[in-house]
């Protein structure tokens, strides 16, 4: 029906007609009826409508309770310099946040003359285009997109960030509505300067970059607020399809879209003709991809340090900040925290050279052959084959094939031909290769640490030698650990031993035969020679191994484990039941030797001695002194030394003695270096598949270890590798920083006396004479006794022990005796040692009782007259050849000469 002006007057004048009244009548109340129904209908309509609207509007975001700005945000890690040294980012998280001052005023032009025009007019919408928008769709029959202003975008982006996953139109109607709604209404919340800069930090700017700070870096190795023109424009064009206008992959697509943008900027009067026209002429493009060459040769993965320092970020993050797990990942990975390291580049720097340069490593490298294969087979199953696999199919034809390879100018088709045979021996037709991992690393392996031990800063580390190829990789330093050896000595036993049992320094054991309680025969590191009465001093700086046994014994223990316990290694058992049954524990006396089940990480080993190097305080190791966010407010400070002690001073000094001894003309002379005090201990494990060093000077303390991965014999030139390795490094870095040599200080509880080094108590006048020395002690150690091991009287020439009254064999003369050893030692070893001048023939058990065996008892036993001519005849024959010995050594040539 017609309801306008000219529709009514023809109805009126149809009334009006002649005809039926009733025909009139029916047809007015139809013309009514009908205009009631159309009005209520639109009521209706617009009532529906208005509902709706308010109901979408009224679920809309509340913008005081919501964040507009970008969460996405990378996360950086500083060295102790405050040098960015790490970029921390993951998937819509490469965004580097500016602020508006740092944001170049052409890069802010551009993107409002290609985004949004009218930014600086609207009110968050731009009803213009809207409109514009919505003649074009009626024109073309449809709907293309693009109103959305760059208020709208930044909602989008993030507020509205499910739109991606809208599965109807009615949803992204929705949506639409309360996006302008808030578009309007955050409008009126914030300025325009600071909407853009939002903006301008949330964008994604192609290459992975997000916001326009990282793209500037990555695109212009240049800040956001240095960009040209030029540059500018090419930025701004990326945004609206970052994979189509992308710069480097695309450069001739973005030229194109940089051209448009330069001509809106000309156009709506940012630039002038000229700078358009030089914009224009500026070939931006030969310079990003040169930037883009040296980003990619520059992209490697995470050192052994940043790899360390985001382990301990995450667990930190958890323990002391109270995350979960993934709450704490998302902080470390996408929230833009800043990380300051403990990491000193100088240090870094060198340890970095000097552990790759190859001239640095004794005899021919070998590789050795990481390798897994996964092949799926015709019938769609699949098959994994190792290394072990390769292996055990290798030494069918090569007995003594290890996975090792000699480092040959032919050596990748070496190894290639060995898995070329192994695939063919198990692949069949119809079977394909779906992955494949190869990977060759250099052997002997290394890991090194630093730490400076008065703040348990960590400020260098190495985890392997060779390119590191992936983040996270195993670092050999804190995630490989490794039998400790002889370092183990001073920490174990002779350390506590000090402590614990107030030993000293000059305390003695006798270097004889000895084993365990299990009947495991105790052997030196310099074979089945015994040096008899050894110092506790002399133990450490010549590294003896059952000095350190029968040290632990007397102890205990229980006790050396405590000690290890109290400083910081996490890899000890004190009990573990395994599946077989079998009971495991390092609690037992081949702890004084290193003898443990797992090994000890070489990041815990330099920890344990920088406790002794700092006078006895053990500072727990850290990787970073503080973690801020984005905006500087602290999230974890690390920076106050968390410490406990694991020695009294006057102990450390003690151990620090004697270790200056070990690095001077000891185990460890080889790290010694002009110029500066150093200290150390050696480690070497049985079978020489682990050597170590873990020394100190009075600023850092570092640990050396070199090893085979796969568990190989080291040859005697790769066991000086660490003690060199530690020298060349430590060398350079105390000349490099100029460090003066301060030496250690001695605590006031330290004092000095004259002993007798063979009893390691007070000499006895015109007896001790040419073992006398100085010896440092505390003052509840200095001996008070006189010397027992030196007699003076009538000695048995026979037992060479202090002659009964009886004896036939007496002479009057001076005799060393053997020390009177702890109850714990004797009774803690299996064998039964003849503690005794080689001369003598007669037995400990003698010994014990501290005189030979002529007493009474012997000249009442049945034939004790023959006896005693068969000793007459045995001695005799030991002097006569003790005599020849000595004109020997008197005269050489008449010996035979030197041998």
């Amino acid at each position: 029906m017609n309801y306008g002006r000219k529709g009514i007057k023809a109805q009126q004048l149809a009334l009006n007609a002649k005809g039926p009244k009733w025909a009139r009548k029916i047809l007015l109340i139809l013309a009514v009826a009908g205009c009631i129904c159309v009005i209520g209908v639109g009521v209706m309509g617009a009532a529906l409508g208005i509902g709706a609207f308010n109901g979408m509007i009224s679920t809309a975001p509340d913008l005081s309770q919501t964040d507009i700005g970008p969460v996405g945000l990378s996360s950086f890690v500083y060295d102790s310099n405050g040098n960015q040294i790490y970029k921390l980012v993951s998937e819509n998280a490469n965004r580097i946040p500016v602020k508006s001052e740092d944001i170049s005023q052409h890069l802010k032009d551009a993107f409002v003359a290609i985004e949004d025009e009218r930014f600086y007019q609207h009110s968050g919408i731009d009803l213009r285009r809207i409109m514009g928008l919505g003649y074009k769709a009626l024109l073309e029959g449809g709907f293309s997109g693009g109103g959305s202003t760059i208020t709208q975008q930044l909602l989008k982006n993030n507020v509205f960030t499910g739109w991606m996953e809208e599965s109807n139109f009615m949803e992204s109607i929705r949506r639409k509505i309360q996006e302008q709604y808030c578009a309007i209404q955050v409008e009126k919340m914030y300025d325009k300067d600071t909407l853009l800069t939002y903006y301008l930090n949330t964008i994604n700017c192609g290459s992975g970059t997000l916001g326009v700070e990282s793209a500037s870096l990555r695109y212009f190795n240049k800040h956001a607020k240095d960009l040209t023109i030029s540059e500018s424009a090419v930025i701004a064009g990326i945004t609206k399809y970052p994979g189509k206008y992308n710069p480097i992959l695309h450069p001739e697509e973005s030229k194109k879209r940089t051209e448009t943008v330069l001509y809106k900027m000309n156009e709506l009067g940012y630039i002038t003709d000229a700078e358009y026209e030089e914009a224009l002429a500026d070939n931006v493009y030969d310079r990003i991809q040169a930037n883009n060459d040296v980003v990619t040769a520059e992209t490697k993965p995470a050192s052994y340090f940043v790899d360390s320092l985001k382990k301990q970020v995450m667990e930190d993050l958890m323990k002391k900040g109270g995350y979960t797990q993934q709450q704490a990942y998302t902080l470390m990975y996408s929230r833009g925290i800043k990380i300051y390291s403990t990491l000193d580049p100088e240090i870094q720097q060198i340890c970095d050279e000097e552990f790759s340069n190859p001239d640095n490593y004794a005899d021919k490298t070998e590789f050795l052959l990481d390798w897994a294969l996964t092949i799926e087979k015709a019938d769609g199953t699949l098959e994994n084959h190792s290394k072990e696999m390769l292996k055990k199919f290798i030494k069918q034809s090569r007995t003594g094939y290890n996975l090792l390879y000699k480092a040959t100018d032919d050596l990748e088709d070496v190894v290639n031909a060995d898995l070329d045979a192994y695939k063919a021996s198990v692949m069949e037709e119809g079977d394909t290769i779906i992955a494949e991992n190869k990977e060759l690393s250099p052997q002997p392996q290394i890991s090194f640490t630093v730490i400076e031990q008065s703040t348990g800063k960590c400020v260098a580390m190495v985890g392997g030698r060779g390119e590191k190829t992936a983040d996270m990789a195993l670092n050999r330093a804190t995630d490989s650990p490794r039998q400790p050896g002889s370092c183990f000595k001073v920490l174990a036993s002779f350390g506590p031993a000090i402590d614990h049992n107030a030993k000293s320094l000059a305390s003695v054991y006798v270097d004889a035969p000895f084993a365990y309680k299990d009947g495991t025969k105790v052997n030196n590191w310099y074979g089945d020679e015994y040096r008899g009465i050894q110092t506790i001093r002399a133990g450490i700086y010549n590294s003896l191994n059952i000095v350190a046994v029968k040290c632990i014994t007397e102890i205990t223990p229980e006790v050396g484990f405590e000690y290890l316990q109290n400083m910081g290694f996490t890899t000890l058992v004190a009990s573990e039941l395994r599946p077989d049954g079998m009971i495991y524990t390092d609690i037992g006396q081949p702890l004084a030797l290193g003898g443990i089940t797992y090994g000890v990480y070489n990041y815990e080993l330099t920890a344990a001695y920088a406790g002794i190097a700092n006078g006895g305080t053990y500072v727990e190791p850290k990787l970073y002194t503080l973690i801020t966010d984005n905006e500087g407010n602290v999230i974890i400070d690390n920076r106050d030394p968390v410490t406990r002690q694991i020695f009294t001073p006057e102990t450390s000094y003690q151990l620090i003695q004697a270790m200056i001894d070990c690095a001077k003309f000891g185990s460890g002379r080889q790290i010694s270096f002009p110029g500066m005090t150093t200290a150390g201990k050696t480690g070497t494990t049985s079978n020489e598949q682990d050597i170590w060093i873990a020394a100190f000077t009075p600023y850092y303390t570092a640990s050396c270890w070199t090893g085979y991965d796969n568990n190989e014999k080291l040859t005697v030139a790769q066991e000086a590798i660490p003690k060199e390795m530690w020298r060349k490094v430590m060398k350079r870095v105390h000349e490099q920083k100029e460090l003066p040599d301060i030496g250690f200080e001695k605590p006031a509880g330290i004092v000095s006396c004259d002993i007798c080094a063979l009893s390691g108590k007070l000499p006895r006048p015109g007896i001790c004479d040419g073992h006398i020395k100085r010896e440092i002690f505390t003052k509840e150690s200095i001996p008070t006794e006189y010397c027992d091991v030196h007699y003076q009287g009538l000695v048995c020439g026979y037992d060479n022990l202090p002659a009964t009254a009886q004896c036939p064999f007496c002479y009057e003369g001076i005799l060393t005796m053997n020390p009177p050893e702890d109850e714990k030692v004797r009774s803690g070893s299996a064998l039964i040692a003849a503690e005794l001048d080689p001369l003598s023939t007669g037995t400990a058990a003698q010994a014990a009782v501290g005189h030979c065996h002529h007493d009474e008892s012997f000249f009442v036993q049945p034939g004790w007259e023959g006896i005693l001519e068969q000793e007459r005849a045995q001695y005799a024959d030991r002097v006569a050849a003790a005599q020849a010995a000595q004109a020997a050594q008197n005269n050489p040539e008449a010996g035979g000469g030197e041998q």
